[in-house]
């Protein structure tokens, strides 16, 4: 499943880029992540958690990240199981920084996300495009108050929220339903 998001960063690209290179400090601002271990050169080990209503999966795994820095621009494939639930998941993520006419940045993402076992029964719908929206939303304003932070300890201290994965799921719902009736 194709997921496609971009955002834009109130910060010029190279301070964006500066703090993509941090990626415990970029784990601490994605719901639901925790980085167990840095294995060294770009190879991360870590856990997901997702709660998708009456669901709740714990994607054990390891990532691979591939930056190049001349073109503000990264390569990074993950993939995990959820022991107790039999649900797998492998991902792909390309993004890149593009600078901004009002000085800021624009973070283009395009992510190939596969999901087997019972966690891709809502890979059938649009529910986890609208979800995506909403973790990359709450990223976001973990992302900008990182950055605006005074100190490196008060960035550190700020982390993403809490994922509440019925209300997640309730508002995915109903913006996903929103979207069709539109069409209509």
């Amino acid at each position: 499943m194709k997921i496609d998001n971009e955002f834009e960063v109130a910060r010029p690209p190279d301070v964006v880029w500066a703090f993509f290179q941090d990626v415990p400090g970029v784990a601490s601002c994605l719901p639901g992540a925790e980085l167990t271990e840095d294995r060294g050169d770009g190879t991360y080990a870590g856990i997901v958690s997702v709660k998708l209503g009456p669901m709740n999966a714990t994607f054990e795994g390891q990532a691979s990240l591939t930056p190049d820095e001349s073109t503000h621009s990264a390569h990074l494939e993950g993939k995990g199981a959820d022991r107790k639930g039999g649900s797998r998941g492998s991902v792909k993520v390309d993004y890149r920084l593009v600078a901004t006419d009002s000085g800021g940045t624009t973070v283009i993402v395009e992510a190939d996300v596969s999901l087997a076992g019972p966690a891709a029964q809502f890979g059938r719908t649009g529910i986890i495009n609208e979800m995506s929206n909403r973790l990359v939303s709450d990223f976001v304003a973990c992302l900008e108050a990182k950055l605006e932070a005074e100190t490196p300890e008060q960035a550190a201290e700020i982390e993403a929220g809490e994922v509440n994965g019925f209300k997640l799921l309730l508002a995915s719902l109903v913006a996903w339903l929103k979207k069709i009736l539109r069409r209509s």
